[in-house]
């Protein structure tokens, strides 16, 4: 049970550390507003999440309120679309309207952002998940709270290079659809493999189908409460260095336990998981890469870090695990660059490139994450990343990610604004041999044989 000194226990970590509970997500099937009637269709996916999420915003205030926890995001996340509208959606027009209903439905509940404008097509596109995946770009154009996720590959079933190929071309369009506002859109979608059902994070969040009608997920973050933590032990041994970590991750993790059975209690919708990943914001003393620099390395990219990192997740799961019983999603370090300033200042220093970080995601949680690049980077050469990434999850076992923006109209040395929990970011370079030949191939690259577990 989580009593009242635990969370008194916690205040320093709060009001001095950066201790937050990143986001409320609040998870909705539906499935049962399928219909062939677009209209009808939009009509009951209006009335469901207004129904269900009304009071998900004041729950959190308040909640916030009561146990001086701040609660950054509230959040919603919804059944892959693409399976909602296969129905009634005959064009990519089709599916737009349902984003501009989410988007509305968004709005009036209060929620920050909406997840699960997505499709799952690791092993082959239908034509719902095709027309969803093409009317993408004008869908993150004309809405403001909508996420977009696309899962192109798994360990069981391989990467999916027709779906890769085919987000090489709808990053770049959304770039463009979203040119006037630093293609903003693109901060807003991301391609993953092994994509997990109850993720409470952005942009990759959706309800995965073998989730109840409704649920509570939490994520929590507290990258400040562990750097301070280490800081209290510049010399320390690696087994002190781990330990230390591990009991911190524990301490921050029933911050979430406690908020997450509130929630659910109030609003009558049973709890579902703890996401206990360490969430950088742009704030200072709010970042992963400072902890990296607290274990040892000079800046994040320098020789070392990639071990550092993984030292660093396996203690955040270690500890969190025996903290709460339902601990999910993604569950470890989160390394955008965008939204961490160490990362940014790794980046300027000359420390960290697109290539160490690739290497990091083979120990952490997510994958390439918030990175700026020349917006005439190549459509194929944004596929082949997607492409490597991808493996990377498929061969390990784990969840990767892309989430890439190439910002039209800047190059390398310039800096774009995204704001808000978005920050900022240095436009990196990218290795600007080609991988077009490869990416063309069409087709699917086969699950790993050790996939083969039945």
């Amino acid at each position: 049970m989580i009593n009242l000194q635990e969370v008194i226990e916690t205040n320093k970590m709060i009001e001095q550390e950066n201790l937050d509970v990143r986001t409320i997500t609040m998870g909705i099937s539906l499935l049962d507003c399928a219909d062939k009637d677009l209209t009808v269709t939009c009509e009951k996916i209006y009335h469901k999440i207004t129904t269900l999420a009304r009071d998900l915003v004041k729950t959190g205030e308040d909640i916030a309120k009561e146990f001086g926890i701040p609660i950054v995001n509230k959040r919603i996340s919804i059944t892959p679309i693409s399976l909602v509208g296969s129905a009634c959606c005959r064009i990519p027009g089709d599916y737009v309207q349902i984003a501009k209903t989410l988007d509305k439905a968004a709005k009036e509940v209060g929620v920050n952002f909406l997840g699960g404008y997505s499709a799952v097509v690791s092993k082959g596109m239908t034509k719902s998940d095709e027309l969803l995946i093409r009317s993408i770009p004008m869908a993150m154009a004309c809405t403001e709270r909508i996420c977009s996720s696309v899962n192109v590959g798994s360990t069981k079933t391989g990467i999916n290079m027709d779906a890769v190929r085919l987000m090489g071309d709808i990053i770049k369009q959304t770039a463009e659809e979203t040119k006037e506002v630093d293609s903003l859109g693109c901060a807003k979608l991301v391609v993953l493999c092994n994509a997990p059902d109850d993720n409470p994070f952005m942009a990759g969040a959706f309800h995965g189908v073998s989730e109840a009608d409704a649920i509570i997920n939490v994520g929590v973050s507290g990258p400040g409460v562990v750097k301070y933590a280490l800081e209290q032990i510049p010399d320390a041994n690696f087994e002190l260095l781990c330990e230390t970590i591990k009991r911190t991750a524990f301490k921050i993790t029933r911050v979430g336990q406690l908020v997450a059975q509130e929630a659910s209690r109030r609003l009558g919708i049973p709890f579902g998981i703890i996401d206990l990943s360490l969430a950088p914001t742009p704030a200072i003393g709010d970042s992963v890469a400072d902890i990296l620099k607290c274990i040892g390395v000079e800046h994040p990219g320098a020789p070392g870090t990639t071990a550092a990192l993984a030292l660093l997740n396996d203690q955040v799961k270690k500890g969190g695990v025996m903290a709460s019983s339902y601990v999910g999603g993604l569950s470890g370090a989160f390394i955008p660059v965008s939204e961490d300033q160490g990362m940014i200042d790794a980046v300027e220093a000359g420390a960290l490139t697109i290539e160490k970080l690739e290497a990091m995601t083979c120990v952490c949680s997510v994958g390439l994450d918030m990175i700026a690049i020349p917006g005439d980077t190549p459509a194929t050469t944004i596929a082949g990343i997607i492409a490597d990434e991808s493996a990377i999850g498929m061969v390990n076992q784990k969840t990767t990610a892309v989430r890439i923006i190439p910002v039209v109209g800047k190059t390398v040395g310039d800096t774009v604004e995204f704001g808000g929990l978005l920050g900022y970011a240095p436009i990196m370079p990218v290795n600007t041999f080609s991988s077009q030949r490869f990416v063309d191939r069409g087709g699917r690259i086969p699950a790993p044989i050790h996939s083969f577990k039945n």
